[in-house]
């Protein structure tokens, strides 16, 4: 049996405790979306999970851009954009 990404069978039983308001937003949209509260936790902790894929790519991304770079202007650039990732800003 398959439900999304995750079969059945390679799926591991996990207990979380979620923020009362948390909690409340889960269930109110596992209701709107008629999904149970776990199918939404999963679909955010996957979205999560290719956020962080996908930052971490650009992140590198990026490091090469500024390895290669050879203007001050653009070195200067790149590296204010990589604190900001690192950073935030």
């Amino acid at each position: 049996m398959h439900n999304g990404s995750v079969s059945v069978i390679d799926a591991v039983r996990q207990s979380v405790s979620l923020p009362r308001h948390l909690a409340t937003k889960v269930r109110s949209m596992a209701k709107t979306r008629r999904l149970s509260a776990n199918r939404i936790l999963l679909e955010h902790i996957e979205n999560g999970s290719e956020a962080d894929k996908r930052k971490e790519r650009e992140f590198f991304d990026l490091a090469e851009k500024f390895r290669a770079a050879t203007d001050p202007d653009e070195v200067r650039a790149l590296g204010e954009r990589m604190g900001r990732m690192v950073f935030g800003g």
